[in-house]
């Protein structure tokens, strides 16, 4: 078995999947690298199997018909054989210093007595032309040691996991029952978010491992392509509010964390709706709120009645500018700018709420 193994979901990646394998080829005969060709049109099939033929002990080229970002997840899932699991997306890359010591840190673990779930590091932001790099730590985890969520601390409102900074378990994945949807972008959401009831140890390296590639016009984070794909942004937001019953999760930190996971995520929802300036959109945005209503009432008051949920919910033309006016402050872009995470509304600039502005700059303003 090998100690862990790399998914890359790949579609028509050719001009930039070989940095990525490159930069994760050096973990030599203790990584598997599964490279999903997920129906690409260009040569990225090609360069998959040239990587499987040359490293044919460590490289695997899976073809598959295109089902989008969440089915090639679903492959690697299916296909792997590391004891731990972790998805590096095509146009990204992991930092080699880093790698070794995360290599050597599972090397450690596995070979003990206590069966870790879930391996959290830090990300960070390669944003094209940037002079200066944004790194993004676990706040709130013990670091370089085993723990619970009943180590945990306080978790600041909008802070969240995302799939750049976790390693899983790979059995933990299947015994969880993840199952990402197909043709549906942002699903990263939903592979953090359901494995978390199941997850019981963890461990926090504070390291900068991923390196997170922003700059491609046609990235789905991109404010104007997220828009056009609301649709599948509400979702991926649906199917976090039917996949977990929070009412069932027995731990009280991990309850909270989840809740809050999901209010930035309905915000971010929430806030592409109204950015969007349709009717339609705005049709959009009261539904979704009814479902959630009559999915969970405990859940809608819990999120609606955040500051968050009613900055969101202002009403009439003036309360829409004004969460739109807070969703385009500068200090938020740089939160807003990741798909699957990408926004963290709670530093809202609302005018008609004190309380609201000394909690964002404290907690941003840095």
């Amino acid at each position: 078995m090998k100690l862990l193994t790399f998914t890359i979901p790949c579609y028509n990646s050719q001009d930039y999947m070989r940095h990525c394998i490159e930069s994760i080829l050096p973990g030599g005969e203790d990584v598997e690298i599964l490279i999903v060709d997920d129906g690409s049109k260009d040569d990225t099939a090609a360069i998959a199997d040239e990587y499987a033929e040359k490293y044919p002990t460590i490289v695997k080229a899976i073809h598959q018909e295109n089902g989008g970002h969440g089915e090639a997840v679903n492959a690697g899932i299916r296909n792997a054989t590391g004891l731990y699991f972790k998805v590096v997306d095509s146009d990204d890359w992991v930092d080699w210093n880093a790698y070794q010591a995360i290599l050597a840190k599972l090397r450690e673990i596995a070979g003990g007595s206590v069966a870790l779930d879930m391996l959290l590091a830090n990300y960070v932001y390669e944003k094209e032309g940037a002079k200066h790099k944004r790194v993004m730590r676990q706040t709130g985890f013990p670091k370089d040691q085993i723990f619970t969520w009943s180590d945990v601390r306080h978790f600041y409102k909008g802070h969240y996991i995302l799939m750049h900074s976790v390693i899983y378990r790979t059995k933990l994945l299947r015994e969880c029952g993840l199952e990402l949807p197909k043709h549906t972008f942002y699903v990263d959401n939903i592979y953090v978010y359901k494995p978390l009831p199941h997850v019981r140890t963890m461990y926090y390296m504070d390291v900068d491992f991923y390196r997170y590639f922003i700059g491609r016009e046609d990235q789905s984070v991109n404010e104007k392509v997220m828009i056009s794909r609301i649709d599948q942004q509400i979702r991926v937001n649906k199917i976090m509010i039917d996949d977990v019953d929070l009412n069932k999760v027995s731990n009280y930190k991990c309850r909270h964390y989840m809740i809050n996971y999901l209010e930035i995520i309905t915000v971010v929802t929430t806030v592409m709706l109204l950015r969007s300036g349709t009717e339609e959109n705005l049709e959009k945005k009261r539904e979704l709120w009814r479902y959630i209503k009559n999915k969970d009432i405990g859940l809608f008051h819990r999120l609606r009645n955040g500051i968050m949920g009613q900055t969101m919910n202002l009403p009439g033309r003036s309360g829409r500018k004004i969460s739109v006016a807070a969703y385009r402050r500068k200090k938020w872009l740089d939160l807003i700018k990741k798909v699957h995470c990408l926004v963290t509304c709670k530093d809202m600039c609302y005018t008609a709420c004190q309380t609201l502005l000394k909690y964002s700059y404290r907690r941003w303003q840095k």
